[in-house]
């Protein structure tokens, strides 16, 4: 599987988000009666609108990024690694004009990856982008190209093998393929408590990291590779 693809063309990356206000309350008027319009199905009997803003990052309209993960393979005489690099911060729009830098930086053949990108990370970044007045880099503008010029890895979609109905958590592949668990601090439904209440991003930030190593990890194992170990991945500075 994916025998054709270099993994050195490949930026495996993930992004955390979470709602733009801390609380409801704080929610703009107009704001406020959109977010309760939005939500009106995928609320449960009697969960009022602000009962559930926690969940806010899940929309790019009424969220924001927080981190952007993002890692890159090497080989040196057969020997794989992978460097790892974030970009986080309160501030969203340095956030993702430092990584649309460096994207501009690479080929614009570079191949993005992530588990449930297609779904989630690919578009949520593009539409932040967008409201941040940020021109959308080359690797992530899908627009006006045929589905097979899109060079877009998504080892959720890999993982289906063509079943639309099958949904997986990187968690579970993790377990399946006995890789070390990305969950073992916190996981997505924590972050906007972590964020909003703890102020820790060191703790957002090493969480994102590691589901793009285990999303990394997970290419291994499609393309039937050994693992990396420990060593073998490398932290590089932040921003």
């Amino acid at each position: 599987m994916l025998e054709n693809i270099d993994l050195r063309q490949i930026l495996v990356l993930d992004i955390e988000t979470v709602p733009q206000y801390s609380s409801f309350e704080e929610v703009p008027g107009q704001y406020q009666n959109l977010w309760e319009y939005k939500t009106r199905f995928h609320r449960k009997d009697g969960e009022s609108p602000a009962d559930f803003y926690s969940r806010g990052g899940i929309w790019a309209e009424f969220g924001k990024i927080v981190c952007i993960s993002a890692g890159i393979f090497s080989l040196e005489k057969k020997e794989i690694s992978l460097r790892v690099k974030s970009f986080y911060g309160d501030e969203e729009k340095t956030i993702l004009e430092s990584f649309a830098v460096t994207l501009q930086k690479l080929s614009n053949t570079l191949i993005l990856c992530a588990h449930n990108g297609k779904e989630f990370d690919f578009p949520y970044l593009c539409r932040r982008m967008l409201i941040n007045g940020i021109q959308i880099p080359a690797q992530l503008n899908i627009h006006g190209k045929k589905p097979w010029d899109v060079n877009h890895l998504d080892t959720m979609d890999l993982w289906k093998f063509g079943d639309y109905k099958n949904y997986t958590s990187l968690n579970l592949l993790a377990e399946v393929f006995n890789i070390p668990s990305p969950k073992d601090d916190i996981d997505g439904s924590e972050v906007h408590h972590v964020y909003w209440k703890e102020r820790n991003l060191e703790r957002i930030r090493a969480y994102c990291e590691k589901d793009v190593i285990t999303t990394s990890q997970l290419l291994l194992r499609f393309k039937s590779l050994p693992l990396l170990l420990e060593e073998a991945i490398i932290i590089v500075g932040s921003e």
